[in-house]
């Protein structure tokens, strides 16, 4: 697939609409950790960044100097999470949500359109649109999930420190066949999502 392109940002910068943000998020899957979303507005007009592609299939460490790469470029950028408590009492969709509102909410410019990957929200309250495989064809997106996943990562790599068994460093908290055989010797942490399969099944670690 061809790398990510300002196509989208661009037709929407014709239209009047100037400051664009690009939506993902990274974490909907796992079994355990957060969900976090990041959004970025580039600056209308401006030039492809180069370098940008799919952020799951990029290095860990090609992604962090990327990341500081769209940082530097972007006209804003924002963050934001929501919690295992938050997505275990209203699931992930909604929480999902939440955690974009978040990243909007931090944004240092207000958005007025967005561009979101994969699934349209619209408890996000603004002008949007979903973009299927978005984060691999639209350059906002592409960095918003670079961005996102960069965080994550970092955060489940900080609880491994607690948790070592678990080797969240690795797995990022997605159910692999080590993460599950931990989890039933040792039984779920509090960063583990107690609504997700088979955490719903107490009968698991009794």
């Amino acid at each position: 697939m061809p790398d990510p392109t300002l196509e989208r940002e661009q037709a929407l910068w014709a239209k009047g609409y100037r400051f664009v943000a690009g939506l993902d998020e990274v974490g909907r899957g796992p079994i355990a950790g957060p969900v976090v979303a990041a959004a970025v507005i580039f600056r209308p007009g401006q030039e492809p960044l180069e370098g940008l592609r799919d952020s799951k299939i990029m290095s860990a460490s090609a992604r962090e100097r990327l990341a500081e790469k769209i940082r530097r470029a972007a006209l804003a950028f924002g963050l934001g999470a929501a919690s295992v408590r938050e997505i275990d009492r209203m699931n992930i969709r909604r929480a999902t949500a939440r955690a974009m509102r978040r990243a909007i909410a931090s944004l240092s410019t207000a958005p007025d359109y967005l561009l979101v990957d994969g699934t349209a929200f619209p408890e996000l309250g603004h002008a949007h649109e979903a973009v299927v495989d978005g984060d691999a064809l639209c350059q906002s997106v592409s960095a918003a999930a670079v961005l996102a996943k960069c965080v994550r990562d970092d955060l489940m790599r900080r609880l491994a420190g607690r948790y070592p068994p678990f080797a969240w460093e690795q797995n990022k908290g997605y159910a692999t066949a080590h993460h599950l055989e931990t989890l039933a010797a040792q039984g779920p942490t509090p960063h583990h999502r107690v609504s997700f399969a088979p955490l719903g099944q107490p009968e698991l670690f009794s």
